[in-house]
C-alpha cells in the first residue's frame, strides 16, 4: 500500500519547555498554589522533554516555584539522562544517591507551610515522605488544583494533533476495505493497529472492536467472537503520533443493517453533530454533554447513554477537560477534546461516533473528517 506521509513537525526546543514552565508557575500562583511538584509522567515530559527510561521507587521530582529556578531532583544514576533532555538548559539538576534521604533533599526547596500542586502520577510513598519532611506543607492533586495544566494547545501542538487525527482517518478509510465477516474481533483489531503504525503512529493505545452484543460494552476489548453478517461493529482506536494523541470512533455494519441499527445510528449521528455544534469559546464543558445527551434522551434512549460525552486529548489520549455534567470550566480556544455520544443496547449492539474537536475563536473544528453515515462492510 502506497501512502502519502506528512512532513514531521519540528522538534520542541529548550525555549518551548522554558516557556511552558514559566506559564504554569504563573497559572499555579493564580490558582492559589505556592508551586508545583511534577513526577515522571506526561506532565514531566510536556514541561521538560525528560522521560526516565524506567519509573521506579527512586524519587524523581521537578519543583516549580515563583521564587527559584526550576529544579529537577533525580537519582544520581539517572542524572546523565536528565542532563540530555531538551529542556535541561532551563533546569537546575540536583541528584541524590542511594542511601541518602531524597525527601530531605527535595524539602529544601519547599516552604514550611507551602501549598503545592502535585502530579496525579506521583507515588503515594513519595508524597508521604514529603509530608513527613515538611510537616506544615499541604498538597493538591493537579486534577483538583490545576486541571487545565496542559489543556490549551499552542499552534505546534495543534499541528501534531491534526496529523494524528488525519492518520486515524486514513486508518478508518483503509479498514473499510478489510473483510469483517467470519473473522475474529482480534483479527480486525490487529489490522487497526497495523494501519495506525503504517500511518506513523509510534504508539497504539487501544483498538476497540465490539461486534454485535459486544458493542454494548463501551470499553469492550477485542476478543475471540467471530463477527457475523448483520452485526453492528463499534470501532474505537487511537494512540500517539509525534507524541500527541488520536482517538476516533465509527460504527459500521456487516452487510445490510436492520431497521433498528439504522435508527439508533442516526440518533447517535445527530447527537454527535449537536455536541460539535455547541462548541464555542466561553461555553461550559457541561453544555457539550447536555447538547448531545438531549438528542438521545428525546429519542427515548437516555438511559442507554452511559458515559460522559468527551475527554481532553494531548500528550495522553485521556486528560482534562471533560465534557460531563457538573463541569463548569469554560471552553478556551486551543482546547482539544472528544465528542463521542453513544447508545448501548445490552444483548444486542452498540453505536458510538467520535471526533476530536478543537475550540477556535468562532466555534469548533473537527480533527477527524471521515464520513459519519453508517457504512457497510463485508
Amino acid at each position: 500500500m502506497t501512502t502519502t506521509q506528512p512532513t514531521p513537525p519540528a522538534p520542541f526546543t529548550a525555549e518551548d519547555y522554558s516557556a511552558r514552565m514559566r506559564r504554569v508557575v504563573a497559572d499555579a500562583e493564580r490558582a492559589g498554589l505556592d508551586g508545583l511538584l511534577i513526577s515522571p509522567g506526561p506532565d514531566l515530559v510536556w514541561l521538560t522533554g525528560y522521560q526516565p527510561t524506567a519509573i521506579t521507587e527512586r524519587m524523581t521530582l521537578l519543583v516549580l516555584t515563583p521564587d527559584q529556578e526550576p529544579t529537577l531532583v533525580v537519582p544520581t544514576l539517572e542524572r546523565p539522562d536528565a542532563e540530555a533532555a531538551v529542556g535541561a538548559p532551563s533546569l537546575s539538576i540536583v541528584d541524590w544517591s542511594d542511601g541518602e534521604d531524597p525527601f530531605a533533599r527535595a524539602a529544601s526547596y519547599l516552604g514550611e507551610t507551602a501549598i503545592m500542586g502535585i502530579a496525579d502520577s506521583a507515588w503515594a510513598m513519595h508524597l508521604l515522605g514529603l509530608q513527613e519532611a515538611v510537616p506544615g506543607s499541604s498538597y493538591r492533586s493537579l486534577t483538583q488544583g490545576l486541571p487545565m495544566l496542559r489543556a490549551v494547545k499552542d499552534s505546534d501542538e495543534l499541528a501534531r494533533l491534526d496529523a494524528a487525527g488525519a492518520a486515524a482517518d486514513a486508518t478508518y478509510e483503509q479498514i473499510l476495505g478489510v473483510r469483517f465477516s467470519g473473522r475474529k474481533e482480534t483479527d480486525v483489531a490487529a489490522d487497526l493497529a497495523r494501519l495506525l503504525r503504517e500511518f506513523r503512529h509510534e504508539q497504539v493505545d487501544f483498538t476497540v472492536v465490539g461486534s454485535g452484543p459486544n458493542g454494548a460494552n463501551p470499553h469492550h476489548e477485542a476478543g475471540d467472537r467471530v463477527i457475523e453478517v448483520g452485526d453492528a461493529v463499534v470501532l474505537d482506536f487511537g494512540g500517539l503520533m509525534y507524541g500527541y494523541g488520536s482517538d476516533t470512533s465509527r460504527t459500521v455494519c456487516v452487510g445490510e443493517p436492520s431497521a433498528e441499527i439504522r435508527e439508533v445510528h442516526e440518533i447517535v449521528r445527530l447527537a454527535q453533530q449537536a455536541g460539535v455544534e455547541a462548541v464555542r469559546p466561553g461555553v461550559a464543558c457541561q453544555e457539550i454533554d447536555r447538547a448531545a445527551r438531549k438528542v438521545i434522551t428525546d429519542a427515548g434512549y437516555g438511559e442507554r447513554f452511559i458515559h460522559r460525552t468527551g475527554h481532553g486529548i494531548g500528550t495522553t489520549t485521556h486528560e482534562p477537560p471533560y465534557m460531563i455534567e457538573g463541569e463548569e470550566q469554560a471552553l478556551v480556544p486551543g482546547m482539544c477534546f472528544s465528542v463521542e455520544p453513544g447508545i448501548y443496547l445490552t444483548g444486542k449492539f452498540g453505536v458510538r461516533i467520535e471526533d476530536i474537536v478543537t475550540v477556535t475563536g468562532a466555534g469548533g473544528r473537527r480533527l477527524n473528517n471521515t464520513e459519519r453515515d453508517l457504512r457497510i462492510v463485508q
